[in-house]
């Protein structure tokens, strides 16, 4: 429903977490005998929970216990870990710099050419330890690093870019072809591409080929896109939106794409709005950064915040609240939803009575804005629980 913010101008109204809940339905199941495995190009994550290819939340290490732990880690491979042979230094320094240093810092950080031996290396390394390997690059670096990615043996290849879209101008340089990557790719290493927020955007990457499509601009903890360049759609919608376009594009080529919403998640109860909303998988970044394993030891920053010309992120100190174990598959020791994610996922699921994914992707969703704080008087005075 559109509603008139001024004369002759329409603006759609859109939703994001907080202001939509779940209604369960006629049955409830034991969670132990909910299903919350998913697929992403044909491979199967019994948890299907995806950690952002942030330097601060993703290294090798961390890829290999995501992986071990049902989940998969996504590796950026235009970070620390393919400029720098021995990172570590590197991640410190910015670790221990001041907030008005961060930014300065890094941009002198990224500034060190990326070497295309280490994004192998890396790839290998994960892969040795019997881990999952997915790697993210940006479009212009998508082609050739995907070939790279194929060879040291990636099982998934994300390109990302703060918005994408396949029909992209330029006066100064030919346009990425996301088609020809998804064709010569095709069989051989999924492909996953994003982001975007909108029907079309997402089908159109579908009708390229794509394995999966990255929803989400802006939402993240650490992304300040939303206020640098005033745009995005709230996270609900978006998801709806492009989740709307898989099950058209499903219809009429008998191929199913994934759909990961991207960011925005703060507790597991967001994650299960996600599901909810059309969501195959998620990715998250902040919540796995508080894990002990996380490079950043406990600060996380975005993916646009070395940028030399215009900074689109920020460094933010998340701490460090438990091993990724717990964080995943608990048992949680707070009590504020950022723990024992899946175990939260197949709760909700059971409640709202969804066997699996799919099904949790049907159930009723309304407008409660005030459903966070209905009743929850004594937890806000004193900052507790849902009151923090």
């Amino acid at each position: 429903m559109a509603f008139f913010i001024g004369r002759d101008r329409e603006a759609r109204r859109a939703y994001g977490f907080d202001e939509v809940a779940l209604v369960p339905g006629a049955i409830t199941i034991n969670p132990e005998d909910c299903d919350a495995a998913t697929k992403i190009g044909g491979n199967t994550l019994k948890v299907p929970i995806i950690a952002s290819a942030m330097d601060g939340v993703v290294d090798v290490k961390f890829a290999i216990e995501m992986s071990k732990l049902g989940g998969l880690a996504v590796l950026n491979s235009e970070g620390v870990q393919t400029r720098y042979e021995n990172p570590e230094e590197i991640l410190q320094a910015i670790v221990n710099s001041g907030p008005d240093e961060a930014t300065s810092l890094l941009q002198k950080v990224y500034k060190e050419p990326i070497k295309e031996e280490l994004v192998a290396k890396r790839i290998k390394q994960i892969k040795k330890a019997g881990g999952k390997a997915a790697i993210s690059a940006i479009p212009k670096r998508a082609e050739r690093f995907a070939e790279i990615a194929l060879a040291a043996g990636a099982d998934f290849f994300f390109i990302q870019s703060t918005v994408t879209s396949t029909t992209h101008e330029s006066s100064n340089y030919a346009s990425v072809d996301f088609a020809k990557i998804c064709k010569k790719m095709k069989k051989k290493l999924p492909i996953i591409i994003g982001n975007c927020v909108t029907y079309s955007a997402a089908l159109s990457l579908m009708e390229a080929g794509v394995d999966g499509v990255l929803v989400g601009i802006g939402p993240g903890a650490a992304c300040t896109t939303r206020g640098v360049l005033g745009m995005g759609v709230p996270q609900v919608t978006a998801t709806v939106d492009c989740a709307a376009a898989r099950d058209f594009y499903m219809k009429k080529t008998g191929r199913y794409v994934s759909i990961i919403t991207d960011g925005g998640m703060v507790t597991s109860g967001d994650i299960c709005k996600a599901f909810a909303s059309g969501a195959d998988s998620v990715m998250i970044g902040s919540g796995l950064a508080k894990a002990v394993e996380a490079p950043g030891k406990g600060f996380h920053w975005g993916m646009a915040m070395p940028d030399r010309y215009l900074p689109r992120g920020t460094r933010v100190k998340v701490g460090t609240t438990a091993t990724l174990k717990e964080i995943m598959l608990g048992p949680a020791n707070v009590d504020d939803g950022t723990q024992n994610l899946l175990g939260a996922l197949k709760v909700a699921m059971g409640s709202l009575g969804a066997h699996n994914l799919k099904e949790l992707q049907l159930v009723e969703i309304i407008i409660a804005p005030d459903i966070k704080s209905e009743g929850k008087v004594y937890q806000k005075a004193q900052k507790l629980g849902m009151g923090k």
